[in-house]
């Protein structure tokens, strides 16, 4: 009997062994039991950064220089148009560009002395010509005013990594060289300048990158970075220089003309006189031979 007892759980065990289900449920529990483990782990790797943000950054810390970038992208100010009310301002002379479409280059012309000069900025006026507050387009530090004959009274503001903005034909200037002025400062009032007479009471702006003028409309409500990744529609400097020789060598022709006339007077005079001295000579000599002869 004790040796039939002995055996049975044997025979029990074999029959679970036997069944079709046995093995496929072995191997379902197992893997079972290794996926419960990967998915344990992996989030126990996740919860160990928000346990390091509670202690104190090491010295081998490196932090994210997206994070950095994003920083000085909110640092940076934005361009803004330098006037006060830009639903009242117009912009009646555009910055010229070479790829724009005719009408718009035409737009961006000024006439002076019969002739027309490419624009390298923009000019900017209020309704019915009444003057205006002009603002600092950026924040910045004013290296020159001058009172300059063709363009009126002009401010130039440095500004960080070579940007320069230009006010030219103001009317009173509120600040003087050396002065750290912030955006949206008043710098001075609109005015009127010889070049360009026709358009009134307005101001000239200029934005400049290392010298070379930029189209301000396309930076405007933009990041001073803008500039730097952006190098399209690059003009020279307005050609100054060129109106003002135009003025001294009209001046000078002028002057030589008035010469020219003056040394072919004295030449048609001198001529008159040598003439009416030949002619008292001539009449002489008659005069002396009719003698002679009546004599003979």
């Amino acid at each position: 009997m004790k040796e039939e007892n002995k055996g049975a759980p044997k025979n029990n065990w074999q029959r679970i062994f036997r069944k079709k289900w046995f093995f496929p449920a072995v191997y379902l529990t197992i893997a079972a039991i290794l996926l419960a483990t990967v998915v344990w782990y992996q989030n126990l790797d996740n919860q160990l950064p928000e346990a390091g943000d509670e202690q104190e950054l090491g010295e081998n810390y490196t932090p994210n220089p997206n994070d950095d970038a994003e920083a000085v992208m909110d640092s940076q100010e934005v361009i803004k148009m330098p006037v006060a009310d830009q639903e009242q301002a117009e912009i009646v002379t555009k910055f010229y560009d070479y790829d724009a479409e005719q009408a718009e280059k035409e737009s961006a012309l000024i006439l002076h002395n019969n002739r027309y000069y490419q624009s390298t900025g923009l000019d900017i006026v209020y309704p019915d010509g009444e003057a205006f507050d002009v603002l600092a387009a950026l924040s910045g530090s004013v290296t020159e005013v001058k009172e300059d004959p063709l363009l009126g009274n002009v401010v130039t503001l440095s500004h960080d990594n070579g940007v320069t903005t230009y006010y030219a034909s103001l009317g009173e200037v509120g600040v003087q060289a050396g002065d750290e002025v912030k955006q949206g400062d008043v710098i001075g009032t609109a005015g009127q300048s010889k070049f360009g007479q026709d358009l009134g009471t307005r101001l000239h702006f200029e934005l400049r990158k290392d010298e070379q003028a930029f189209n301000p409309e396309e930076f405007f409500n933009q990041p001073v970075s803008k500039l730097e990744a952006d190098s399209e529609n690059v003009s020279e400097e307005p050609d100054t220089s060129s109106i003002q020789s135009e003025e001294a060598d009209s001046s000078s022709s002028t002057e030589s003309g008035n010469t020219d006339e003056e040394e072919s007077t004295e030449t048609d005079s001198s001529d008159s006189t040598n003439g009416s001295t030949d002619e008292n000579q001539e009449e002489e000599s008659t005069d002396s031979n009719s003698d002679s002869d009546s004599e003979a």
